[in-house]
């Protein structure tokens, strides 16, 4: 059986921006048919992102599969986004990085991903790593907590 191919960390900073080189590898992994089931562009992280930046998603997508390189795709970005300073890409970046559930659904839906995690393993939930943001979350399913 092949091992499981995940894209990198969401803390993994492209340009001191969160989550960039994850939703590069997000592109190139779901064209490839490894990752089908991730969410992808128009919910989570990658509309946050997309958002942020306000960059064209498709336009981006399509860059991405031409084979652009990290830094290639990172010039893209800043010359195509809203052109954000430094500082309120620091900022967007932690404040993505430490949410966590906001509200009773989005708890519930918290807590369901931890269960899936811990089905995955085989294990009780709360022999999982205790964890408090999405961040997290990603990183514990993907085995990097």
């Amino acid at each position: 059986m092949t091992p499981q191919t995940y894209p990198r960390s969401p803390k993994s900073l492209l340009g001191g921006i969160a989550h960039l080189g994850r939703f590069i590898d997000k592109i190139r992994l779901r064209h490839e048919g490894k990752i089908q089931d991730y969410n992808y562009i128009t919910v989570g992280f990658d509309k946050y992102l997309v958002d942020f930046l306000q960059i064209d998603p498709k336009a981006f997508e399509q860059l991405v599969l031409a084979g652009g390189t990290d830094d290639e795709l990172l010039a893209w970005v800043k010359a195509n986004s809203r052109k954000p300073s430094d500082q309120q890409i620091s900022q967007w970046s932690q404040g993505l990085l430490s949410s966590g559930p906001k509200d009773d659904a989005a708890r519930q839906r918290f807590q369901r991903r931890l269960q899936e995690v811990a089905t995955k393993r085989g294990v009780p939930v709360g022999s999982l790593p205790p964890v408090s943001t999405w961040a997290d979350v990603i990183e514990l399913d993907e085995g990097r907590l």
